[in-house]
């Protein structure tokens, strides 16, 4: 299907030339130039199907091999008591986003390329790299999901993998970029294998509905090891590798201001996805393994399979299995597509899923290249790959508040977003999350310096560190209203004058330079300062559960 649109504003900023152009969904093309208004839901639809894929995308990839493995820890060792963090996260998932897609439409410019050229080579390098490291480590964990599952289905784990990472590859290379998405539209669509696995598990619906509202901690669970499970959840459902990929893919699709509304629905289906999803394997592994001797006795994403066919039916495992690969495959895919557009923007090389691999060699081989390495480590015999799984998402989790920084201050740069700056009421909102993201981060650090404290001790050690949290809070609230007062009167004028659907940042060098007021830079080095260490502690303390499985 084919729609006609508008041309926006030609002085806008584009890295890569292959930005600009048609819309070229999986489900439908828009043409550059439309400016055809949506009057019948019949013309609404068919845009909406053509703008269809970032925010499934990124969101589904965000269920992959280490979500099923967090995910099926949490219902294996805990039951359906963790649920209610999944509900907590549906408007951080939002928010987030959310405003990364704003970005990606509004700017043209990724999210690497803006945080270097607004807060300096310093601290793009420091996001950067762990950016690179990050994903490095998760499309690890990817090939980790892929060897598990097909050890279950018996099928030979060399071979599989090989394949799997060919496949991958080849999705990526074609230099089409809706076929790409049609691949990723595949894998979005082969999630859903999750749902009969629920229905035939049978978990009890009631008590599954109240755990989704109703917040608890699980009975008899140590609260340091709790915390470090709920700290995995947030890291494997809010992953900083999202905001990198949504923000570049919103650009590589071509989709400009005028379809943001369609791309905020396009959000609105993956985290329903998600969490559906993310919810029906804690459900269906709690409802597995309640009762058993397996219960609590978590060991990996093939065990849970292995229970799974065991006590639910091999039909009902078998189905895990092929999930447990396809989330694999879609994960692999986005997370080494965030760090390839990551580098593009750091380095302003050809990047985009439009371009052949001979007209744009680096960033294809940064995305194979991972893709190759971390397929070698998981076929090295004697690789650490459970503790690999395991720290990969509590780091994510960990790192995300700074994520959520740089995030929240591009939000609110009148140069870079103009009339579609964050509101007062969503920086507030922001803000809090950045809080609660740290308290549980200083709730892990407390319970790995003081692992012989009571829970009543660590409780109150948090109480204190929610004095520490406030301050940083209140610092983040005063850099921000430092950064809303450098749009002048004369340009506040001028982007009243202009419409908000048409508006596009100007090119990087047009752009006034960025001044961070000095409360800003301290809190964010405080901050960076804190997440170093809290990561320290973070690895050793989940080293020390490997040793103690061990």
């Amino acid at each position: 299907m084919t729609i006609r649109v508008n041309p926006e504003n030609v002085g806008a900023a584009v890295l890569d030339d292959a930005h600009v152009g048609n819309i070229q969904g999986a489900f439908g093309t828009i043409l550059h130039g439309d400016v055809a208004p949506r009057k019948t839901w019949k013309h609404r639809l068919t845009t909406l199907l053509a703008i269809l894929g970032p925010g499934l995308i990124v969101m589904v990839g965000d269920n992959d091999a280490g979500a099923f493995a967090t995910y099926g820890q949490a219902g294996q060792n805990y039951g359906t008591t963790l649920l209610w963090t999944l509900t907590l996260l549906i408007p951080v998932l939002y928010v987030n986003q959310e405003m990364v897609l704003r970005l990606g439409a509004v700017t043209g410019v990724g999210h690497a390329r803006l945080i270097f050229e607004r807060f300096g080579r310093f601290w793009g390098a420091f996001s950067v790299i762990d950016l690179f490291l990050l994903n490095a480590l998760t499309i690890v964990t990817e090939f980790i999901g892929i060897s598990l599952a097909l050890d279950y289905l018996g099928l030979d784990k060399t071979t599989g993998v090989i394949v799997s990472a060919a496949l991958v590859m080849l999705a990526v290379s074609t230099g089409d970029f809706r076929r790409f998405e049609r691949f990723a539209m595949v894998l979005v669509g082969a999630s859903l294998l999750l749902i009969p696995i629920y229905f035939m598990a049978h978990p009890p619906f009631v008590q599954v509905a109240r755990d989704f509202v109703v917040p608890r901690m699980p009975e008899g669970g140590k609260l340091s090891d709790v915390m470090l499970l709920i700290i995995g959840i947030v890291g494997t459902t809010v992953a900083p590798w999202q905001l990198f990929f949504q923000q570049s893919y919103v650009i590589d699709k071509r989709i400009t201001p005028r379809f943001i509304r369609y791309e905020r629905l396009d959000l609105w289906i993956g985290i329903a996805l998600v969490i559906i999803g993310g919810g029906a394997i804690m459900a269906f592994t709690a409802a597995t393994f309640s009762g058993r001797s397996e219960f609590g006795n978590f060991t990996d994403a093939g065990g849970i399979a292995a229970g799974i066919g065991k006590y639910v039916g091999t039909t009902a495992g078998v189905m895990f299995a092929v999930a447990l690969i396809d989330a694999a495959l879609i994960g692999a895919s986005a997370v080494s597509l965030s760090t390839a557009y990551a580098m593009g923007d750091v380095f302003s090389a050809r990047h985009s899923l439009h371009r052949k691999v001979t007209d744009a060699k680096g960033f294809y081989a940064v995305y194979c290249g991972l893709i190759v390495i971390a397929a070698a480590i998981v076929l090295t015999p004697g690789s650490p790959l459970g503790l690999l799984t395991l720290a990969v998402q509590v780091l994510a989790g960990v790192l995300l508040p700074s994520a959520t920084v740089f995030l929240l201050l591009l939000c609110n740069d009148k140069a870079v977003l103009g009339p579609w700056a964050n509101t007062r009421l969503l920086n507030y909102f922001t803000g809090a999350v950045i809080a609660v993201l740290v308290i549980l981060s200083v709730i892990l650090t407390a319970s790995v310096l003081f692992p012989d404290a009571t829970n009543e001790q660590v409780i109150l050690g948090i109480l204190g560190g929610g004095g520490v949290v406030s301050v940083v809070v209140a610092l983040v609230i005063m850099a921000l209203s430092q950064s809303g007062a450098r749009t002048t009167q004369s340009e506040a004028t001028v982007n009243a004058r202009i419409s908000r659907v048409a508006w596009r940042m100007p090119p990087l060098d047009q752009l006034p330079p960025a001044k961070l007021s000095l409360a800003a830079k301290t809190w964010m080095g405080v901050l960076r300062l804190y997440l170093v260490v809290a990561g320290g502690l973070v690895l050793f303390r989940v080293v020390m559960l490997a040793i103690g499985q061990n």
